[in-house]
């Protein structure tokens, strides 16, 4: 057996210089796994739900459609807004719903934000037109006056002018069971 010389200090035990970082890790480790594993909430919230649609008053983006103003929005039934652009392509893979919507009966009125006549005409032609009217936004003014922050976006607005329902991004197929019952709610 060998004996410590007096006065000489035994091995060192691992401090808090070592476990500190590794518990710090694991921690960070134990945070990643539960924000991975709950349910996401992918609704948005948006702050113009429930509140009048802006006055405007957009001249026609269309040479075969009328323009879009606030006051077609008051005619006491709920009608689809929908912001969309010739250019985009998420736009085109929603055009067969919006056709599907309008089959059931549904008023679409539409919002071309930025677009010419000539490249929108192109769109219409090849994706179809469910649009009963179609209102030019050439700077946007009235895309951002409800809240709309990008293409393609479709609000529900019921028969008052009010905003009852946001629909950020395309829709798909699923989404139309949902736009058809809040245009229902939009209408009780």
């Amino acid at each position: 057996m060998s004996a410590q010389a007096p006065g000489k200090p035994g091995p060192k035990k691992p401090g808090l210089a070592l476990w500190l970082p590794l518990m710090l890790f694991a921690g960070f480790v134990v945070l990643v796994i539960y924000g991975l594993s709950r349910n996401a909430n992918t609704d948005v919230v948006s702050a113009f739900i429930g509140k009048p649609l802006p006055a405007f008053d957009l001249p026609p983006a269309s040479d075969d459609r009328p323009g879009l103003a606030t006051a077609d929005f008051t005619k006491g039934k709920p009608r689809l807004l929908n912001v969309f652009a010739s250019w985009c392509v998420p736009c085109a893979v929603e055009a067969p719903q919006l056709a599907a919507l309008a089959a059931k009966g549904v008023e679409i009125d539409g919002v071309a934000i930025r677009d010419r006549k000539q490249d929108l005409a192109q769109f219409l032609a090849q994706n179809g037109n469910p649009f009963a009217r179609i209102g030019r936004d050439d700077l946007s003014q009235v895309q951002l006056a409800i809240g709309s922050s990008g293409v393609p976006e479709t609000f529900v607005i019921d028969g008052r002018g009010v905003i009852r329902y946001q629909h950020i991004g395309d829709i798909r197929p699923e989404d139309v069971p949902i736009i058809l019952r809040k245009l229902a709610e939009a209408g009780a």
